[in-house]
């Protein structure tokens, strides 16, 4: 290679690529000359062995012109030269330079035709350049001429047009902003005009507009002021928003909502709607009361608007309570029924829409729209449960601020009247049993109640206590149902139902009953009913000075004056006619009776026997159930109330009428078992024993006394010893009698008390009647007894009997005079009673118990008198039955009681006289009912004189042995 290239330097000819230099890159090569051709083609030629040379050179020689092959050969020399081994190894490089050589002139040789092809196109080429550069010049020089001449005024032209077109549009697109930067304006005054919808769509439109020209920097300040003018606007729709809670207007509700709906912010408003329902609630109940409080206080100080609603509402005075209580349930239902309106839009809305509206865009905005409607619907419904709940705990809060204990009993009712008329607004509202407010107002109203019966129970005690037992002067149709307190009963309404409610529904029963919304849809408020129907209407059940009228007065006294000499009649003033059973007496005493009968009995026949403590009582019962029928959670504790009353009023006649230590020693059952049990359970759960002085080492819890009332006293003005009055007859009748009216009334009201009264609770009714209710009659013994066992002298007519002789040895036709003493005492008995019934109607079971007590008393006291006989003939014996036939005898023309009472124990005694040893035994064990005295008599003296000692012993044996289980 360093051989042709020595070769080709050796060249002194210049070839073309030299003269070429500047137009081409080809590398200037040396062409061998002749003669290296020659010699190189003289050699030897077998090829293989030419190329078996070449791929002996190392691979070194072929890597690049930097490499020094001298350098390289003289590195490999052997640190110890062999001339030999050199020569050799040199005539090996010459053998592959020599192929090498050859080779390359080879290709050379090859090639040279094509190179020098390839040269003269180059030649050509630059020939063809030069030209090029001619022709180019010579246009420039006529292209400039031309410019100068033509093209420069003709385009100028052009330019100037385009220029003028891009500026008119310029000048469109600067009054389009200026109209956009006067926006503002109109936007504002259209707020002004509530015209949401409108403001809205300006809006959109300027910021449509607005971004078409956002490439001028002007209009991004305009583009940020129309968004916050947008989101002005969304503020002032918010605020118009929050106006429809307190008063609902269909066209102010729907430009807002159209408003939200251009926004595409629907479900977003129904929050909003919420919130703001739930912030007007707060704000209402707030106001009311701050300004209440504010009015009480009377002065400036603003402490009262820091404070929270629950302590605002401790400060609220009891003068002001109710109307605040009143303002704040119409400011509610103002907020609730704009609520039920707000549903009612868009319940009708929401029907407008549904139609279905063609085409895929349209079918689209459908579908959003139904998911809209959808979810404003959830909303709408679970919002009802939220708002009645705020609206509960607010009211809630209201109620338990403050002590109603004090409260007069109208006035609470008032309030109970207004929650109960609240509780049926939340009932119709959303459905709702309202257990926030009943728990509440129950709370309040045990509270009360307990504090308020025990007034009453204190009252009823002073009224008890300086109760004189005078009749009350009634109407003869006298019924409780004509008293103001029982006038809710004859309103026929369910108790969940406000009087003023009824009130309403009442006075059109044409039409269906329509619900308060209804009612009160576009005018008018629930709340304000109160003050029109509490009206209070005149009684009329008191009779003119105790009778019907002045000339009844003045005929029953002509009639007493005329009839004063008639004896027999008299003793018909008592009975009561009420039955209409006509007795059984003669034709000429059924005649006198229809002809001097009483005026002032027939005038009284029918009218109840009351005073005025009864009339307080029922008053008191209607009261109460007047709470409890607004109010049915504290039933149970109403009506155990109501029980206390009757138990009180009860155990005050027995207390002042009827208790005597001589009942158990009279062995005639006056007191049953069942009344007893009444009795002690009365006195051990509501008589405070303590008080009086009574079982002073016994103290009770201090809660237990604290529901209990002292025993009542009797009043010092009612004599109960005089025997003129029959002991006080008058007052015990009245006091009984009155307390058997009581039981009757109790009896009419148990049906409705059984409705009020919680189905758990219900034996505790039921036992109350069927043991304290039902015992009123009963009292009617014990009392009228003691009158009984007074009014005629018992002892004299023993001393009288201790006299007679009843060992006669022959049959007597005329009786004893003690039967005549017996007889004249009970005709003066008879003419006293006459006298007491001037003044006081005696019922005809009145008289009957009297009746029965005196005969049942005298005929007890015959065979005690029998008893006491030491000795006694056969003829004694017939004496003995002579004077109590003529006792009987004489007895039934003055009552017409039937059979005549223990008419039997005095003739089975008397005939036991005549019994043999055997019938006595059997006899002794068969009357229990006389005493172990009275049996031993009949052994003694009957047969004392025919029987032997031993059997004696035997009979009184058995006497012993029947006495001894009573000791």
């Amino acid at each position: 290679m360093q051989k042709i290239k020595s070769l080709m330097a050796r060249q002194g000819l210049k070839s073309p690529q030299e003269s070429m230099a500047d137009l081409s890159p080809v590398e200037n090569l040396r062409i061998p000359s002749k003669e290296e051709l020659r010699e190189l083609r003289e050699q030897p030629i077998d090829p293989q062995a030419e190329q078996e040379i070449i791929d002996s050179i190392e691979e070194v020689y072929f890597s690049n012109d930097s490499f020094d092959m001298v350098q390289h050969e003289l590195e490999k020399l052997p640190p110890e030269l062999n001339l030999q081994e050199l020569e050799e190894y040199r005539d090996k490089l010459k053998r592959q330079q020599a192929a090498v050589s050859k080779k390359v002139a080879d290709l050379i040789l090859e090639k040279q035709p094509a190179y020098v092809k390839e040269l003269e196109r180059v030649t050509a080429l630059q020939t063809n350049l030069q030209l090029a550069a001619v022709i180019c010049t010579n246009a420039r020089r006529q292209l400039s001429v031309a410019k100068e001449g033509f093209t420069e005024a003709s385009l100028g032209l052009l330019a100037n047009q385009r220029r003028r077109q891009l500026l008119t549009g310029l000048l469109k697109s600067l009054r389009t902003i200026k109209t956009l930067q006067r926006t503002d304006v109109r936007l504002s005054e259209m707020l002004e005009e509530e015209d949401y919808p409108g403001a809205i769509q300006l809006c959109l439109e300027c910021q449509k507009a607005a971004s078409t020209f956002k490439h001028y920097s002007c209009i991004s300040e305009l583009n940020s002021k129309l968004q916050d003018t947008l989101e002005q606007i969304e503020e002032q729709l918010d605020v118009a928003l929050s106006k429809t809670c307190k008063h609902f207007d269909v066209s102010h509700y729907t430009k807002v909502q159209l408003a939200y709906t251009l926004l595409g912010k629907t479900q977003t408003a129904m929050d909003q709607l919420h919130m703001h329902f739930t912030q007007a609630i707060h704000n209402t109940v707030f106001q009311v009361v701050l300004g209440y409080v504010e009015l009480c206080a009377g002065n400036a100080d603003t402490k009262f608007q820091k404070m929270q609603y629950k302590d605002l509402c401790t400060h609220i005075t009891l003068d002001s309570y109710i109307p605040c209580l009143t303002d704040l349930c119409k400011a509610l239902w103002e907020v609730m029924l704009s609520y039920h309106r707000t549903m009612q839009w868009h319940e009708e809305h929401d029907k407008q829409e549904a139609s279905p509206t063609p085409g895929d865009a349209a079918a689209a905005d459908s579908d959003e729209s139904v998911v809209d409607r959808s979810y404003v619907k959830k909303k709408l419904e679970h919002g009802l449960t939220r708002i009645w709940q705020d609206v509960q705990l607010k009211v809630k809060a209201y109620i338990l601020g403050t002590d109603m204990s004090n409260f007069k009993y109208d006035d609470f009712i008032v309030v109970l009247d207004v929650i109960s008329r609240l509780m049926q607004v939340g009932e119709e509202f959303c459905g709702s049993k309202s257990e926030v407010l009943q728990e509440s107002i129950k709370r309040q109203s045990v509270n009360y109640f307990k504090n308020y019966h025990r007034a009453r129970l204190e009252e009823l005690r002073m009224f008890l206590e300086n109760e004189t037992w005078e009749l009350c002067p009634v109407k003869s149709n006298f019924n409780i149902a004509q008293l103001h307190e029982f006038k809710f009963m004859g309103q026929c309404r369910s108790p969940s139902v406000s009087p003023s409610r009824q009130a309403v529904s009442s006075a059109s029963p044409v039409q269906e009953e329509l619900s308060l919304f209804q009612l009160y849809l576009q005018e008018g408020n629930p709340f304000e009913m109160h003050a029109e129907h509490r009206e209070e209407e005149t009684e009329d059940v008191l009779a003119s000075n105790g009778y019907e009228s002045d000339e009844l007065e003045k005929s029953v006294y002509q009639d007493y004056d005329s009839d004063s000499d008639v004896p027999e009649e008299l003793k018909q003033d008592y009975v009561d006619e009420q039955t209409g059973d006509a007795p059984l007496k003669s034709v000429s005493r059924e005649t006198i009776r229809s002809k001097k009968k009483s005026d002032y009995n027939l005038n009284k026949t029918n009218a109840p026997i009351l005073t005025n403590t009864t009339l307080n009582v029922i008053r008191l019962v209607g009261k109460y159930m007047q709470m409890m029928n607004i109010l049915k959670p504290i039933a149970f504790d109403v009506i155990h109330c109501v029980s206390q009353l009757f138990d009180y009023y009860l155990y005050a006649v027995y207390t002042f009428f009827g208790r005597n230590d001589m009942y158990e020693s009279s062995g005639l059952g006056l007191i049953s078992s069942r009344l007893r049990t009444t009795l002690n359970r009365i006195q051990e759960s509501l008589i405070d024993m303590e008080a009086v002085g009574e079982n002073a080492g016994v103290h009770g819890p201090a809660e237990d006394r604290k529901e209990k009332v002292p025993s009542p006293h009797l009043s010092q003005l009612v004599v109960l010893t005089n025997s003129g009055t029959l002991y006080g007859l008058a007052q015990r009748v009245v006091a009984t009698e009155s307390l058997v009216f009581l039981a009757e009334q109790f009896e009419s009201l148990q049906s409705h008390l059984d409705t009020m009264m919680p189905a758990a609770k219900k034996p505790f009714l039921q036992q109350f009647y069927s043991q304290t209710v039902s015992t009123a009659s009963e009292l009617r013994k014990p009392i009228y007894w003691i009158v009984a066992a007074k009014a005629i002298d018992y002892e004299q007519m023993l001393l009288l009997m201790a006299g007679v002789k009843w060992d006669i040895r022959e049959i007597m036709s005329q009786h004893n005079v003690y039967v005549d003493v017996l007889l004249k005492e009970f005709e003066q008995f008879n003419k006293r009673l006459g006298d007491v019934s001037r003044h006081v109607r005696i019922p005809l079971p009145v008289s009957n118990v009297l009746w029965e007590h005196c005969i049942r008393l005298a005929n007890r006291t015959l065979v005690e008198g029998y008893a006491n006989v030491k000795k006694c003939s056969n003829e004694g014996r017939a004496l003995m039955q002579l004077d109590f036939q003529q006792f009987l005898m004489k007895l039934e023309k003055l009552t017409d009681l039937r059979p005549i009472p223990d008419k039997e124990f005095v003739e089975t005694y008397i005939k036991a006289y005549y019994l043999t040893e055997n019938d006595m035994e059997q006899f002794i064990k068969n009357h229990r009912e006389y005493s172990m005295k009275q049996l031993a008599n009949l052994v003694n003296v009957c047969l004392g004189s025919h029987i032997n000692k031993k059997a004696r012993q035997k009979l009184l044996a058995a006497i012993d042995d029947i006495d001894r289980p009573k000791r």
